[in-house]
């Protein structure tokens, strides 16, 4: 039996998963790590940590599935992205700790550069918005307030990654330098039109182009790991961002082809093909994934906060102790009651793009209680879902009517995702392999190893699990959509 090892770094934890030759799930490790807060809107990781658990979870799933290292044909990537890593070639050592996506604090940078007019120019050449949740302005910001950055930079000792162009960087002991297409699409400095790093635009934020990571195919080769890290040298083949990683394990190959992803926050991603379109709702144009040097786009709506308003239930109100109590509150919530939860913790993302509200709860009433939480806040991820489709819908056509493939986390509710199908007017299919993101970067790698199918093949593999279908009355889901739209308008006015 041939097998592929996943590496999925999330924003709050390391999976490493073993797929067999049938593309099956094997063994899976995970753990957790550490989120850093130095400031208000400030969000951090420790790279090392990122690193340890990384490995950690890679020997233990090997381990924990029995099989020889000499069984698996090769690695695939997939990774939280937009977070940046800057760490010194000679040293290997990280001049700061990672800046997560999540992270706020160039907000005023954004802001400054809007007002100079440059924010129509880096849209076209990147399909993104002036925000701090991309790479570009974290890069700016590290290489101004860390000491000696800025010299070290101009000298050429500072190398840039995203969490993957780190991790390949250290797996290879620093022999490759070098990133896939779709993490480099977010990075706010790489033209996508083009397929090459923006002169222009690293040279307005200030950024060495010698900083920069080689660009390659997501199924490519990456180098291979050293000998000692995991008992012999394994070839990594696969390389793609998070949600692009989901979009292939999803198999949405086909323009119009569309997956929401619940984890962290919330990331919808429509196929359009060849065409890079030009959103007029503040959506995002993207690279969906780029075999033999051509790219298929993207439309994008990314949500912030999705999974991470249970885990406030949890940490913050402390009103769960696990995920899963979230579905048997909102069951029993009063019905009467309309509690409507606006997550805008760090912000919101599309189409607001709002990086300074911040969330707010309406409706309250004395019987308000932690069923009634529950239940917003699993409303409010669809609703929030609703934003997006609506804005793909103007954008693309009837796009947003069709059928929405979904994964990640959240997806294990039931109740959470016949809401979305209620809310949304519109088919929800969950897959039976759930571990969609994985799945999509071991397919990379399996594929270029030549064990796993082509890209028609691999899409005839995909397996429904369960679809739901929208049950709620067109009236009832107008009035609570407006209400939605009634709220955030509020907590944008604050």
């Amino acid at each position: 039996m041939t097998y592929i090892l996943a590496i999925d770094q999330g924003t709050t934890s390391s999976r490493a998963i073993l797929f067999d030759g049938t593309m099956r799930v094997k063994a899976v490790a995970q753990q957790e790590f550490a989120q850093h807060f130095p400031a208000s809107g400030w969000v951090e990781h420790e790279p090392a940590e990122i690193l340890e658990t990384v490995l950690a979870t890679a020997r233990g799933v090997i381990e924990k599935a029995g099989i020889a290292v000499s069984e698996i044909a090769g690695i695939g990537i997939t990774n939280q992205r937009e977070t940046t890593i800057v760490w010194n070639r000679l040293t290997g050592e990280p001049i700061h700790r990672a800046i997560v996506w999540q992270d706020r604090r160039t907000s005023d940078m954004c802001q400054r550069l809007k007002a100079e007019g440059h924010e129509p120019a880096i849209t076209r050449a990147t399909g993104l918005l002036l925000d701090p949740y991309f790479s570009g302005t974290k890069i700016a910001w590290l290489l101004e307030n860390v000491e000696g950055a800025r010299a070290a930079a101009e000298r050429g000792d500072l190398l840039f990654g995203t969490v993957d162009s780190f991790l390949i960087w250290k797996l290879t002991g620093g022999r490759v330098h070098a990133t896939d297409a779709t993490n480099a699409a977010r990075t706010l400095i790489y033209n996508i039109r083009d397929g090459r790093w923006d002169a222009d635009i690293c040279a307005l934020l200030g950024i060495p182009m010698s900083m920069l990571p080689e660009v390659r195919d997501c199924a490519a080769d990456f180098g291979s790991t050293k000998a000692d890290i995991l008992g012999r040298p394994i070839p990594i083949l696969g390389v793609a961002g998070d949600q692009q990683a989901a979009t292939i394990g999803q198999a949405c190959f086909a323009p119009g082809m569309m997956k929401s992803t619940y984890g962290t926050g919330c990331f919808a991603l429509l196929n359009t093909g060849g065409t890079l379109v030009e959103s007029k709702n503040r959506l995002l144009g993207t690279i969906a994934y780029q075999f033999k040097g051509q790219p298929t786009y993207a439309l994008e709506g990314s949500i912030f906060i999705a999974g991470a308003v249970v885990q406030w239930l949890r940490d913050g109100l402390k009103i769960i102790k696990e995920a899963g109590e979230t579905h048997g509150l909102a069951e029993a919530a009063d019905a009467s009651q309309n509690v409507i939860l606006v997550p805008a913790f760090t912000g919101l993302g599309a189409p607001y793009w709002n990086a300074d509200c911040r969330g707010a709860v309406f409706g309250l009433t004395r019987n308000s209680g932690p069923a009634e939480f529950a239940r917003a806040a699993l409303e409010s991820v669809g609703y929030q879902t609703r934003d997006l489709l609506e804005a793909m819908r103007a954008d693309w056509g009837g796009a947003a009517e069709g059928i929405l493939r979904v994964d990640g986390g959240m997806t294990a509710s039931n109740w959470a995702m016949q809401f979305l199908s209620d809310i949304i007017g519109a088919p929800v299919d969950r897959p039976e392999v759930t571990e969609t993101t994985a799945l999509g970067a071991a397919w990379l790698a399996g594929s270029r190893a030549g064990v796993y199918p082509d890209q028609q093949g691999f899409a005839a593999a995909w397996a429904l699990e369960k679809r739901f279908e929208p049950a709620m009355a067109d009236a009832v889901r107008d009035t609570k959509y407006k209400g939605w739209q009634r709220a955030v308008q509020a907590t944008l006015a604050v």
